[in-house]
């Protein structure tokens, strides 16, 4: 086969005339290579250009329409054997409330408030017995408090004073109790009240073991006398004496406010009782 060169200039092919010359130039762009040469294309849309210079439709064939269902779809039908769920459709009883979630346990909180005021017990009477012990009362804020040493062989504010190896056990089924306790705790209320007597009784057990005469019945070292020296005012007592009071008002508060020590009130056991009882009836 001979190919003959193309002069220059010239178009490599015949180039129609008219629209059916731009259909044979746009056309090998977009038919399919069996379509043949830039003139069959042309000789193909001719009859097109005509129709379209007339006002009429051109209908173009894209080939047969396929009616399976497309792979990008998601196939959202159910399988033939789904089993339908009754509790996911069936739709939620407003009429029950729901249960109050309880709060976070506070271990934690009972233990540092307890180490915490133990600590500033023991550090402040360490410091009176080696500072003040045998010397004149301190007036401090103008004679609110005297600090003075004072041997403790009683209770709190020198309350019960021949009866130290009892105390001693009071103190400590006290300890006990609270740790025992601690565990249920969800209240944070609760948990520094309970700290706080948790803290006093151990303060004052610990001068009870290993204070002067010892084996459970030494004597509690209180520094404070208020508006009076000697306890002439009010009383003499400690840090840990002060904590037992401030830890106990603070837990009789929260019981009259309704707030008990697993994190729950009174609210909440009225909302658990309304709630048995709906799912009682609807039993």
């Amino acid at each position: 086969m001979v190919v003959e060169p193309v002069p220059a200039g010239a178009a490599p092919w015949p180039v129609p005339d008219g629209r059916a010359g731009v259909f044979a130039l746009v056309a090998p762009m977009f038919l399919p290579p069996e379509t043949g040469s830039p003139a069959a294309a042309g000789e193909l849309f001719a009859p097109a250009a005509g129709r379209a210079r007339r006002g009429l439709a051109v209908a173009v064939d894209n080939g047969p329409v396929s009616t399976e269902p497309s792979h990008s779809e998601p196939d959202t039908a159910a399988p033939a054997d789904a089993v339908p769920d009754p509790a996911a459709d069936a739709p939620e009883n407003p009429e029950i409330p729901a249960k109050p979630l309880l709060p976070k346990r506070r271990v934690g909180w009972v233990f540092a408030v307890a180490v915490v005021f133990w600590a500033i017990d023991l550090v402040t009477k360490n410091l009176v017995v080696a500072n003040l012990e045998g010397k004149e009362p301190v007036k401090v804020l103008g004679g609110l408090i005297y600090l003075q040493v004072i041997r403790n062989p009683g209770a709190a504010f020198s309350m019960a004073t021949g009866m130290t190896w009892v105390l001693a056990l009071v103190a400590l089924a006290v300890v006990i109790a609270i740790i025992w306790l601690s565990r249920r705790l969800r209240s944070i209320g609760w948990a520094i009240g309970l700290g706080l007597v948790l803290a006093g009784a151990t303060g004052n057990l610990t001068d009870r073991i290993f204070r002067a005469p010892g084996g459970l019945q030494g004597h509690v070292v209180d520094f404070i006398s208020a508006f009076a020296p000697n306890g002439k005012g009010f009383a003499i007592f400690n840090i840990a004496d002060s904590a037992i009071c401030v830890g106990g008002a603070l837990i009789v508060l929260l019981s009259l406010l309704g707030k008990d020590y697993d994190g729950t009130s009174t609210k909440d056991k009225k909302l658990e009782k309304t709630i048995e009882k709906a799912e009682e009836e609807q039993a």
